[in-house]
This record gives C-alpha cells, structure tokens and sequence, in this order.
C-alpha cells in the first residue's frame, strides 16, 4: 500500500511539474475538477478527434476504446467525452508532429488533467481513458499518427 501511494505522488507530482502553483492543481482534483495545466514540459498533447480514434478502435465503448489504445499507444491518455481523447508525448512533439489528422499541444498550451486516479468513465468530466502507470512513459508520436492514420482509414472505407 505504501509503494502505491509512493507511485500516485510521484505521477501527481510529474503532471503538475509545469505549474507554478501546484497546490492549485490539487485542490481541483480533491473537488473532483480536472486541474488546467500547461503542457509542453514534462508532456505535450496530441488532441484526438473522437471520430477517428472511434474509427480506429472499431468501437465507441469506453472499455473497448480503452483496451485499443492501452495496447497501441501503450502510454498515458485522457478522455474528453463527445469531444477528444488526448494522447501524452513527449514534450517538443508539437515542432516535429507532422500528420493533419490532429492538433498537438505543446509550450504554452493548456489541458484538462484528470485526476491521476480518475479513470471511470463519465458522461462529461475528462478521465483516463488510459491511466499514467509511471512518469516520464509516454505515447510515441509515431503510434498516435498510425492510430489516427487507421481511424481515417476506417472512416473514408464506410463513407463510400
């Protein structure tokens, strides 16, 4: 038990590491509010349309979506429910990042972080589609852009 709460603060601590204030950060997650917090420190953010990583799982429900992307991106992700999913890369994705597929946001942008055991899914309120296991492990860039590469390709393939 003291190993995982060990773990908890530690990936608390990463998250909030590009704050400057944060106790901020965890007074909204102890009001179960998600915490605004730049990326483009420890982190950036590749902003998924729900459609394609839909697309990409074959699949709208929550656990399924969360299995395919736990299996392909094999690193953290946050889901904003009717809206985004959005993938943790590494910090500096956004200068390299080249698929049109999706936005990333890197210095200087914001997020809304879940609390770090938020991972039930809700109606509205972001959560861990697929939870931070430890810091610093992050999805690749190159996995995002095939996921959503395979979602767009799912999608034109019905359209037709």
């Amino acid at each position: 038990m003291y190993a995982r709460a060990q773990t908890e603060s530690a990936i608390a601590r990463w998250l909030t590491s590009s704050s400057r204030a944060p106790a901020v950060a965890h007074e909204a997650w102890q009001d179960r509010r998600p915490a605004m917090l730049r990326t483009g420190g420890s982190y950036d953010a590749v902003r998924m349309p729900l459609t394609l990583v839909h697309a990409a799982a074959e699949s709208s429900a929550p656990d399924v979506v969360a299995g395919v992307l736990a299996e392909v991106l094999d690193g953290p992700v946050i889901c904003h429910p009717g809206a985004w999913y959005y993938a943790l890369v590494p910090p500096g994705t956004c200068e390299t990042w080249r698929s049109s597929e999706a936005l990333v946001r890197g210095r200087g942008a914001w997020l809304g972080i879940p609390r770090p055991d938020h991972t039930k899914p809700t109606p509205v309120t972001p959560y861990w589609a697929v939870p931070v296991k430890q810091t610093g492990k992050l999805c690749t860039p190159e996995a995002v852009a095939e996921l959503l590469r395979v979602g767009r390709t799912r999608l034109e393939g019905t359209a037709r």
